[in-house]
């Protein structure tokens, strides 16, 4: 089998990784991708022609027109849970399998929300630009965590790592999340509303869909606590940027801290990540060795699954999938 992994090649050190790679290598023949730019269509076209198998990056799209020119393409895979830049509908309607990885990025997550968290109470980016800056830092008073109330929007894989880290440290944890069974009896679960109205900083960790495009918006923020810090891990899909521009402009919220955001490759908007009261990362809550080879891995027992001609792990669609190698 032949295999087109998009990775540029500084994403595929990052967030592929050598060892993976060179399993990948036993397996198949691989194609990969040198240039700096992400692949387009026409791109992921030209360099898939003659593949039976894609593994593609967060930065790479996948639209209806790929499967149409690739007639011997079988399956796309992601190293990643997300695969909404894979036209899953249309793959199934040319008979493509579409894959995905499983959340092996869930404690690095933890770990950057809780340095997040850190950050907005006690002022360590900013005490850090001005020292760096050649000036004294302003001394505030910060805040303490323990203590604190915690609102976590969604109740996923993060947000079940992520409670009992926050309760260990002392802070009242609530959950809100029309879906999920909250079972933990330590976690007290809220009305959105309620949640937004009672917690001193609210954590997005809700899945991006369609029902959650622009949840928190200026309704949402107008409900939090005036001086409530607001944290997005999710997507930039979930928040109304000019909604929250707004309410840190005006004081209503003291601060925000995102790792993602509606820039591209889901990073934080420039113009947001730039407010003074704002902490910002670059869309790097998995980027940690652990993380990028759990899923990648997942994408190699996917191929070896293949091999076999077994339907892999992951697969989203195998109902559809007519071709099969």
């Amino acid at each position: 089998m032949k295999l087109l992994l998009t990775h540029v090649p500084q994403a595929r050190r990052q967030y592929y990784g050598a060892r993976a790679l060179a399993r990948l290598n036993e397996r198949v023949e691989l194609v990969l991708h040198e240039g700096d730019a992400p692949l387009d269509a026409p791109g992921v076209i030209g360099m898939g022609r003659g593949v039976d198998l894609i593994i593609a990056d967060r930065a790479t799209a996948v639209p209806a027109e790929v499967f149409d020119a690739l007639p011997g393409l079988k399956v796309v895979m992601r190293s990643a849970i997300d695969i909404r830049n894979i036209d899953v509908a249309a793959a199934s309607r040319a008979g493509v399998l579409v894959t995905h990885a499983e959340a092996g990025f869930v404690p690095s997550v933890v770990e950057l929300t809780l340095g997040l968290l850190v950050d907005l109470s006690r002022g360590v980016s900013r005490a850090v630009a001005d020292y760096q800056a050649g000036r004294q830092p302003e001394i505030r008073v910060g805040r303490q965590l323990g203590g604190s109330t915690i609102g976590i929007v969604g109740y996923g894989r993060i947000s079940r790592a992520l409670a009992p880290v926050l309760l260990a440290l002392g802070v009242k944890v609530l959950v809100s999340d029309p879906y999920a069974q909250v079972d933990d009896p330590r976690l007290a679960k809220r009305s959105l509303e309620d949640l937004l109205g009672e917690s001193d900083t609210v954590i997005c960790l809700a899945i991006a869909n369609e029902e959650t495009e622009n949840l928190m918006d200026a309704a949402a923020f107008a409900r939090m606590k005036p001086g409530a810090f607001f944290v997005n891990m999710s997507r930039g899909n979930l928040v109304d940027e000019a909604a929250l521009a707004e309410a840190l402009a005006s004081g209503h919220l003291a601060g925000a801290a995102m790792d993602v955001g509606r820039a591209p490759d889901q990073m934080p908007s420039p113009a947001l990540a730039s407010l003074p009261n704002v902490v910002a990362t670059p869309h790097i809550g998995g980027l940690t060795p652990p993380a990028s080879e759990s899923q990648a891995f997942d994408t190699v027992r996917q191929v070896e699954a293949l091999v076999k001609g077994e339907v892999p792990p992951g697969a989203v669609n195998a109902a559809s999938w007519t071709r099969r190698p």
